[in-house]
């Protein structure tokens, strides 16, 4: 989405309809199982059959853990960089219930500045329409400051949940925990998961609920005109501190750099508690450092996040 969306795109609107490279049909299988090979060869016929529905052109194509994403024109198909508003986002996953779940959080969001807007959606087709958002450089690509992603850290908490057809943040903790036992088998990543299994149950019954993102980290937060801009949610209803475990362990290498960020976070987001959010840093730990571990990375960063993991 925005530069975010292109930097890793096929350019070129041949390209966006070709057959999925062999590198993503790999991670989407590792994601989906075996049913992503099928959905990757019939995904050129899904996009020309969405891209007539909703009035698109295709230029190019992106994405891979999750979804492919493809970024296109609307209209009458004219190349427009003067205007932002001539670029939209046709978004495709494996699994429609994923989806599902992104495209309630985002209307759920609807009208808040530091969300994506989602213009149109077919969750059984497993495909979201979404606004561009320029420039749309990632917060990874860029020094960033806790007094600028508070704002939105605030405001995803802020929306009524009563009726939002979610599951809860336990389970998807439990989702990303059997996902890393995938990646990072072994015995000292099954025990160390057992741990923050404990804790995150823990977590999970006592803490207040709200709509999570689940998946926000500074690779999905883009530069938009009036702010941050948060995209890609994997929401559930649950303890809202969660989301900004990636934020206090982006770029901290010791426990003091930890807490600092903390409590930079947690005195920015009204309602946010620096010892749950440092409970729930525990937990993520896990996720994040396994596989680092598994593939060989040995930072100063992953050090404090293995510490943390009891890796």
């Amino acid at each position: 989405m925005g530069v975010h969306g292109a930097s890793a795109a096929e350019t070129g609107a041949s390209a966006a309809v070709a057959p999925v490279p062999a590198d993503v049909r790999a991670r989407l299988a590792v994601r989906f199982g075996a049913p992503a090979e099928a959905w990757c060869d019939a995904l050129p016929g899904l996009v020309a059959e969405l891209a007539g529905r909703w009035g698109l052109t295709v230029r190019a194509a992106g994405g891979g853990g999750t979804a492919r994403v493809f970024r296109c024109t609307s209209g009458d198909g004219r190349e427009d960089d003067r205007d932002g508003g001539e670029s939209v986002w046709l978004k495709l996953t494996p699994d429609p219930e994923v989806a599902r779940q992104e495209a309630v959080a985002l209307r759920a969001w609807a009208g808040l500045p530091p969300v994506v807007r989602v213009l149109a959606d077919d969750p059984a087709a497993g495909a979201l329409l979404l606004a561009d958002v320029r420039p749309g450089t990632t917060l990874r690509q860029r020094a960033w400051r806790p007094e600028e992603v508070a704002p939105l850290l605030g405001a995803l908490r802020s929306v009524p949940v009563d009726g939002l057809a979610l599951g809860t943040l336990a389970e998807r903790v439990e989702f990303l925990f059997d996902l890393t036992e995938r990646r990072a088998p072994g015995a000292a990543t099954a025990a160390a998961i057992g741990r923050a299994r404990a804790l995150a149950a823990e977590l999970a019954d006592g803490g207040p609920t709200a709509l999570v993102h689940g998946d926000l980290h500074p690779g999905n937060v883009l530069d938009g005109p009036a702010g941050p801009v948060a995209i890609d949610p994997r929401p559930s209803l649950g303890d809202p501190d969660f989301d900004l475990v990636d934020w206090a362990i982006d770029g901290v290498t010791d426990r003091p750099g930890l807490e600092r960020r903390v409590g930079a976070l947690a005195a920015g987001v009204p309602g946010s508690d620096p010892e749950r959010v440092l409970a729930w840093c525990r937990v993520g730990a896990v996720v994040v450092a396994a596989p680092r571990a598994a593939a060989g990375r040995r930072d100063a960063g992953t050090a404090l996040l293995l510490e943390l993991a009891g890796l």
